[in-house]
């Protein structure tokens, strides 16, 4: 993973074109170096996600492949391994009992719970019999699993036993369509004759295995332009959409990275190890996976607890960790904790060291020669507290700040880059550089299978043809998916001329570097990579008495959302004279307990719609004046201009995310 001696990252391969006869002006088209002639055509045995698996099987029998830690007495043990060859004989195994019942080519199964050996040995099952794998994932919303199950039209389910109560739930109307459930390791005695009540068989694992084992049937490879998943993920209507993605875009990723990682000096080989703890049901971390298998590496699963993610890294000691935002943010809050505890003289030290190797860094040494005194001293500590092994972080899934990103790149004797991506692009669609300071804080640049450009959005002042260049960010390649699942219209709505248009707004360089700056649509990301659906939400908040109208906001830097409030004024003067409080209308709402007041009413609306944690308002802005267009807030039909609001209210927000930290 050594430094790229080139900085040329990206060619040009298309000019922009101003806007004409009502369509919008679009920037340059840019493509990776690595596919300056056109994209690299596939290996034979690469053409589809069951083929990376096969050919890693039959290379690398012998390593480990998937380990976890069972518990012990309720405590977590050492992580325990099964190799490649275990793993084949597993997947031909379950897929063979997928045969027994009934379950045919171009079929859906599901698999619902969290990261672990059952999950992946599901989903190559799913491979190697041309079935379509569903990964079911609860957090995108009450409802979410019920409807996947019934619009993808579901007929198995792989399951964690913890969630097989969920299934069972009167709330799962659609259950009543699955044949059955297989448990990761088991159901109970009540589970099992609930199921039976509706029709459903329950398997333990061991008993799927062996149905398998016994009447043991050939794999039915898929082609490549067959639908390898349905990923199914955020919607702005509320419901799910369902991203259809093909075995041959699966191959292309494996490819890309392959040649990606090619260019520089230290290789990955099949010691390297990697720590699964973002969800396998969302696209970054199985794509990382399905790389790893390529290379015969070694993935080993956390044992459920992120909290307790330290002690899997201390445990495994990976040489490769994979996040969003959050994680890195929580890493560098833990490390300036424990610098705090430094006596003076070791933290000016410490200080000393660090801007001596940043320095030499934006010089244009490599991470691992800008300052080896410094990482002895100093840095190895840090190394040392994520495990000591560590040769690459990587972070995605929402942007993280220059100033974390700058703190990884120096302290964690590692390599460190951003990438940015969607479900629809099979996740990376843009990719950091190791050990080049001129691409922190960006998004990178095109990947190998991918090509880039901005589109104008007239409506927010963006032209792709401006300086600096911004617009709608346009993804066209040879891993973007194929459509959504039984949506055409929403398909042909973000796929136009062969460019998925993203919603996210960029900014480009001249060169093709991308920084993602906006969003078109309401609906953004925290830092944990959660998507937030704002208009939905704000339906949600308006309905306490208190509340006139409510502007709700979440900044991708950040893990938590706020809101500017309009209060009612009647409804506001009525509890104030409860509550002891005089005064004007305008110096009621400076009062901490109206806010606090405000704060648990949206709490209580929160909680009676069943949002998620991370959907709950954390902080409010009180604004006696209603949000009006003279201050440039609404459109003359109502409508809220956000990106006018965050600029006129961004003082009072600035303050609030700085007394909730």
């Amino acid at each position: 993973m050594e430094g790229a001696k080139k900085q040329v990252f990206t060619i040009q391969v298309e000019d922009g074109k101003p806007g004409k006869d009502g369509r919008p002006a679009v920037g340059p088209v840019f493509r990776n170096i690595l596919a300056k002639d056109g994209f690299p055509p596939l290996d034979p045995d690469m053409r589809t996600s069951w083929d990376v698996f096969r050919t890693a099987a039959g290379k690398y029998p012998d390593n480990r492949m998937l380990g976890w830690r069972p518990f012990k007495d309720g405590v977590p043990g050492p992580y325990l391994w099964k190799s490649y060859k275990e793993v084949y004989e597993e997947v031909l195994q379950i897929g063979s009992a997928l045969q027994q019942l009934g379950v045919q080519p171009g079929s859906r199964v599901g698999i619902y719970g969290s990261n672990c050996p059952q999950w992946v040995v599901a989903m190559q099952a799913c491979n190697g019999y041309s079935i379509i794998c569903v990964p079911l994932y609860d957090t995108l919303g009450a409802g979410a699993v019920d409807y996947i199950i019934d619009h993808a039209e579901i007929d198995v389910v792989f399951i964690q036993d913890k969630k097989i109560k969920e299934i069972l739930s009167p709330n799962c109307t659609s259950a009543t369509r699955l044949k059955a459930l297989v448990a990761f390791t088991s159901a109970n005695n009540e589970q099992i004759k609930d199921a039976e009540q509706i029709g459903m068989k329950v398997y333990s694992w061991n008993d799927f295995l062996k149905m398998g084992k016994d009447k043991p049937v050939q794999p039915r490879p898929p082609q490549p332009n067959d639908t390898c998943t349905i990923m199914y993920t955020s919607g702005t209507s509320g419901q799910p959409k369902g991203v259809m993605l093909s075995h041959e875009s699966h191959g292309m990723y494996v490819k890309g990275v392959d040649l990606f990682m090619d260019q520089f000096e230290d290789k990955m080989s099949t010691e390297d190890v990697f720590l699964s703890f973002l969800p396998l049901a969302h696209i970054l971390d199985r794509m990382i996976e399905e790389y790893f298998f390529h290379k015969g590496a070694s993935v080993g699963y956390y044992h459920g607890d992120l909290n307790a993610l330290r002690d899997d890294l201390m445990e495994l000691k990976p040489t490769l960790l994979v996040g969003v935002p959050r994680v890195y943010e929580k890493i560098y809050e833990g490390i300036l904790k424990a610098l705090a505890d430094l006596r003076p003289l070791r933290r000016v030290i410490f200080n000393a060291l660090y801007n001596r190797k940043l320095a030499s860094m934006k010089a244009g040494y490599t991470q691992k020669t800008a300052s080896p005194f410094a990482d002895m001293l100093a840095f190895r500590k840090v190394k040392a507290r994520l495990g000591g092994r560590l040769r690459l972080l990587i972070s995605g899934g929402a942007p993280l700040s220059t100033e974390i990103e700058e703190f990884m790149r120096v302290t964690s004797c590692a390599y460190f880059i951003q990438g940015y991506g969607l479900t629809e692009t099979l996740g990376p669609s843009t990719v950091g550089y190791p050990d080049d300071m001129s691409l922190v804080g960006t998004a990178g640049v095109a990947a190998t299978f991918t090509e880039l450009r901005l589109e104008e959005v007239p409506e927010m002042g963006y032209d792709p043809l401006g300086v600096p260049s911004r617009g709608e960010i346009l993804i066209r390649g040879s891993t973007v998916f194929t459509g959504y699942y039984k949506n055409p219209e929403l398909t042909n709505e973000v796929m136009v001329d062969g460019w998925f248009h993203t919603g996210d707004i960029g900014e480009m360089t001249p060169d093709g570097i991308l920084k993602v700056i906006d969003r078109k649509k309401n609906i953004f990301k925290l830092s944990q990579g959660e998507y937030v659906a704002v208009e939905y939400l704000e339906k949600v908040y308006v309905f306490p008495p208190i509340i006139e109208d409510i502007w709700v906001y979440g900044d991708s830097y950040k893990s938590m959302l706020v809101a500017v409030v309009n209060p009612h004024e009647e409804n506001t003067m009525k509890w104030a004279g409860s509550n002891g409080y005089k005064g004007s209308f305008s110096e009621i709402c400076k009062s901490e307990g109206l806010k606090e007041h405000v704060l648990k009413e949206l709490a209580a609306a929160a909680q009676k719609n069943k949002l998620r944690g991370f959907e709950y308002i954390q902080g409010v802005v009180l604004d006696p004046v209603p949000f009006d267009i003279e201050r440039d807030l609404v459109t003359a039909t109502m409508k809220k201009r956000r990106n006018y609001m965050l600029k006129y209210y961004q003082p009072e927000i600035d303050k609030v995310y700085k007394a909730l930290e």
